[in-house]
């Protein structure tokens, strides 16, 4: 049974649903939740599952408190669900191939510093793109270039707005997300 770490900065929505996943898994257990911000309603998500949680700093993380956290806990694969801190390499060396991301567009499309949430969704909407979707990839040393694993799409149409395309993607986000981490264990 692998051990899964889920690191989170927001709402958790993507959290909650890899939580659900993994409760009847037979592959892997959500044991950790972890955020760099402790106002994240992703930790109140966690209660409902009696998943612990830890809380950290920047600063913390790249002093090695979050690596240290994780090794304690004798963690498997790191789940990135929202997670808006760039990862430090010394962390990402800890999980070779072993962490994963989720990225709210169709990756090399909209990839790179300053490209989550909102951001990605108005650029999409800018641009007159006619799909958008979602990229499941590893981790590694560059914002959203690490190897692709899953990608879907959706149908983006002249009358949606950022918000309704962010709709869309979400809708893929929690469809998918869980079920890929399962098939990587």
């Amino acid at each position: 049974m692998k051990r899964l770490a889920i690191l989170a900065s927001g709402s958790g929505s993507n959290a909650e649903k890899i939580m659900e996943q993994f409760q009847k898994s037979t592959k892997g257990k959500v044991v950790l939740i972890a955020s760099n911000k402790s106002e994240a309603f992703v930790l109140e998500r966690a209660k409902k599952f009696d998943v612990p949680t830890f809380t950290f700093s920047k600063k913390e993380m790249e002093a090695g408190v979050l690596l240290k956290k994780l090794q304690e806990e004798q963690i498997d694969w790191v789940i990135l669900a929202g997670f808006l801190l760039k990862i430090p390499d010394e962390l990402i060396r800890a999980f070779p191939e072993r962490m994963v991301n989720i990225h709210p567009a169709l990756l090399p499309n909209y990839g790179g510093k300053g490209m989550y949430g909102m951001h990605v969704h108005e650029a999409v909407k800018a641009n007159g793109d006619q799909q958008t979707g979602i990229t499941i990839h590893l981790v590694n040393e560059h914002y959203d270039e690490g190897k692709i694993i899953f990608q879907a799409a959706t149908p983006v149409s002249k009358e949606d707005s950022p918000e309704t395309i962010a709709q869309k993607v979400h809708a893929l986000e929690h469809r998918y997300f869980p079920e890929v981490i399962e098939s990587l264990l």
